[in-house]
């Protein structure tokens, strides 16, 4: 007979329910009131685990996930280490495309989860067979019993947070939120959140973080596809070089973009002003929050919640590593320099 122990019974049981926690610091000379919904403590560290588990559980709800299954998928590193979790723990093999943008830090993490990884070149269109999409189509088309989630154009990523991450901030605010800013990549968190919260208070401001070299924000204002738009950039998890089916433009009032070294930065100053090791999308989310606040937006009566989606050891490699910073050229006379290490001989 199993003894009676207070245990969970997987790490499955440990997604979602994260905590809101009041930003104090970071934001002491902003008018409004600011709260982090900090994604860091889902198990696989990210919102990522909301969306991988909810999706391979409907799968196999609906019976197209079967014991032997492979799971495929297209990723930037976090939503790619949620997948491997939960296929580790349900017993599913795991393929995985993945930008060459990500952090090796991530790419290491993949496959030591247990998932063959594909790396694919970054700076590439949308369509090109190289493409991380391309790649992970033709390995679903390859691979017998595979199934391919697609998370820039499945509408369970959207749901997957509608049932969980915007009724878990209502609850959380009582209701009292003014204003929410997320990410926006493949746009299921900030879609499905929003659509649940604007459905119990329209008047709920919803804004997007974009990034510099991607389309969503001229998409989102002038519904067309501009590939003028698109050039390089550095930050992971938000912004695309194509119009997500997962995205709900609707929901969301406006997009603010924001810059590959200030995000950087603003990560870095995240851990050292509030304590929270976050990664680089979540200085992301906190950098547009400073420049909405520098646009007078917010007043007294604001209660405003930013989503941190990522922790920060998935990016050692590049925003805490001073040398990456250097040679990224984001130190200078006008932000932070590169901190000294002093050996004691």
């Amino acid at each position: 007979m199993e003894p009676k122990i207070n245990a969970y019974n997987s790490l499955l049981e440990l997604i979602g329910n994260t905590p809101l926690i009041k930003l104090n610091k970071i934001t002491s000379s902003f008018e409004g009131n600011f709260y982090a919904k900090f994604e860091a403590f889902n198990p696989g560290h990210s919102s990522k685990d909301r969306i991988a588990a909810y999706i391979i559980e409907e799968a196999e709800r609906k019976g197209i996930l079967k014991e032997g299954s492979t799971i495929i998928e297209t990723t930037s590193g976090n939503t790619g280490f949620s997948i491997a979790m939960v296929s580790i723990i349900k017993g599913y093999e795991c393929i995985l495309a993945v930008s060459s943008k990500s952090s090796q830090d991530k790419i290491d993490m993949l496959r030591a989860m247990g998932a063959k990884v594909y790396v694919c070149p970054a700076h590439v269109s949308a369509d090109d067979p190289r493409s991380y999409y391309q790649v992970a189509k033709r390995l679903h088309e390859e691979t017998k019993g595979s199934i391919y989630i697609n998370q820039y154009f499945n509408e369970l990523n959207m749901e997957a947070h509608y049932n969980s991450t915007g009724p878990e901030i209502w609850e959380q605010t009582n209701g009292n939120i003014t204003h929410l800013v997320a990410c926006s990549g493949t746009g299921g968190t900030i879609s499905g959140t929003s659509k649940y919260l604007k459905e119990q208070n329209p008047g709920i401001k919803i804004i997007g973080v974009d990034a510099f070299g991607s389309v969503l924000k001229k998409y989102h204002e002038t519904r067309e596809f501009d590939a003028e738009e698109i050039y390089p950039y550095r930050i992971e998890g938000l912004g695309k070089n194509l119009i997500p089916g997962a995205t709900d433009f609707d929901v969301i009032d406006e997009f603010i973009k924001v810059t590959d070294e200030e995000s950087a930065h603003t990560a870095r100053e995240i851990a050292k002003s509030e304590g929270m090791f976050v990664g680089y999308t979540s200085g992301a989310a906190m950098q547009a929050l400073k420049q909405l606040n520098a646009e007078g937006i917010f007043d007294k009566n604001s209660n405003v919640v930013v989503i941190f989606p990522d922790h920060g050891s998935r990016y050692m490699s590049k925003v805490y590593s001073d040398d990456w910073m250097n040679n990224q050229g984001f130190f200078d006379a006008k932000t932070e320099e590169a901190q000294k290490i002093e050996f004691v001989k």
